[in-house]
């Protein structure tokens, strides 16, 4: 479905214009319209490893982004960032730059400079849209690909669980990390505008739905991501400075297979529910106990 420009939404001020190369469903696209939306008049930077969100310029010499965008290889991003934002902050400049991930460039290849981003605590906003695999290459397991999950590396089901990357972050005690549902519109908008309003590095993990990675319907991918907040197992919630914690949505009780059986990545051979179950109480147990030992209200 295409959707109207509104009125200051010109073609030329779009951060991801019209007619760029994202599958349909894609919840990367999804992601980059709010957050255009939420940065409001700001004309952010934008920093893209190699991922499936560099591709989607487009081939030269056009470009499906409307803002300056810079490709940077898979292990640099945050660096380059760190860079862009120091000469920004010489030159008196305010609009944000921000990193725009995918899990390959997050949790694996670029830990290293994302982690030195955040000890140093840059001046850089991060979104990590993650799609649990390397998407753009052929749909390989990734440190973000969850316990039994099929992809084209792991063909009877990946054995680790996935990397608790929010946690890694936390450990770094940046001045804010949360997670973004595009189930839940109105809390992801106010968490870029907390983002947006702050200084220093910021870390956003938005759960990203890939209909030709996850072997999901195209059209379902946001109920996909509202049934996996609601079976627990994409936490929504808010760190703030490593230390304070805030859960934004609950999860209601709803069925793990309302998640699993969309998605054909999810086998009967590879995934057992009750052992997923175990993994969804334990993640909410260590939570909760967080978030009421150490409450950011």
């Amino acid at each position: 479905m295409t959707t109207a420009l509104t009125p200051v939404e010109t073609y030329e001020s779009c951060l991801l214009r019209p007619g760029n190369t994202n599958c349909a469903g894609c919840g990367m696209s999804i992601g980059l319209r709010w957050l255009q939306e939420a940065l409001e008049d700001l004309r952010p930077t934008l920093v893209i490893p190699a991922s499936c969100s560099i591709v989607t310029a487009g081939a030269f010499p056009t470009s499906a982004y409307g803002v300056p965008t810079v490709a940077s290889t898979f292990a640099s991003a945050a660096a380059i960032a760190t860079g862009l934002s120091t000469v920004a902050e010489l030159n008196g400049e305010t609009d944000p730059v921000v990193c725009w991930t995918g899990d390959g460039g997050t949790y694996d290849i670029g830990m290293a400079t994302l982690s030195a981003a955040a000890e140093r605590d840059e001046n850089v906003i991060y979104i990590c849209y993650d799609n649990e695999i390397y998407g753009n290459t052929g749909g390989q397991r990734s440190g973000a690909t969850p316990e039994g999950v099929r992809t084209a590396t792991t063909a009877a089901g990946k054995k680790e669980e996935k990397k608790d990357i929010m946690a890694i972050m936390a450990a770094h005690r940046v001045p804010y990390a949360a997670t973004l549902s595009i189930a839940h519109r109105e809390d992801f908008l106010r968490k870029i505008h907390v983002a947006r309003d702050m200084k220093g590095f910021r870390f956003l993990l938005m759960l990203s739905p890939c209909p030709t990675g996850w072997k999901s319907e195209p059209e379902e991918s946001i109920e996909l991501i509202r049934s996996a907040v609601h079976c627990g197992l994409f936490p929504v919630y808010e760190v703030f400075d490593g230390a304070r914690y805030r859960i934004n949505v609950r999860p209601d009780g709803a069925p793990i297979a309302e998640y699993t059986t969309r998605q054909r990545r999810y086998t009967s051979a590879t995934v057992d529910p009750k052992h997923l179950e175990g993994y969804v109480q334990r993640q909410w147990h260590k939570l909760d106990a967080l978030a009421k030992l150490f409450p950011a209200d």
